[in-house]
């Protein structure tokens, strides 16, 4: 991932949980807030214990990583992000996984507007 690091702080997660703005789907929740690097994004994933043993859960992390990192291209930068896996993003197809990720960077205006010249 080009312009995005990790977050790994338990605070920058309690603080995005309490002030970020929020939207979900089935597959996922995302909390976003803006933070201070103008160029990279923050990106934390929690998948809970509730959703499998490790190999579940890190399947999970894996492909809901990968399908951020697909649509990385398409994020405005400077932003702190929390993915938060639900039940449903095992069983989901990538596609709906990518799908639902773009679906809630549009609803929090987290796209870049694409200017075609």
């Amino acid at each position: 991932m080009e312009k995005t690091v990790s977050i790994t702080e338990n605070r920058t997660f309690r603080a995005l949980y309490r002030r970020g703005k929020t939207a979900a789907r089935r597959t996922m929740a995302v909390y976003v807030c803006k933070n201070r690097l103008k160029a990279v994004n923050r990106l934390g994933l929690t998948v809970s214990v509730k959703l499998g043993g490790a190999v579940r859960r890190n399947r999970i992390r894996r492909r809901i990583k990968e399908a951020y990192r697909l649509s990385e291209g398409r994020l405005k930068s400077g932003y702190d992000v929390v993915i938060v896996a639900r039940s449903a993003a095992h069983s989901a197809e990538f596609s709906r996984l990518t799908d639902d990720l773009l679906s809630i960077a549009a609803e929090l205006s987290l796209l870049e507007e694409r200017h075609d010249d």
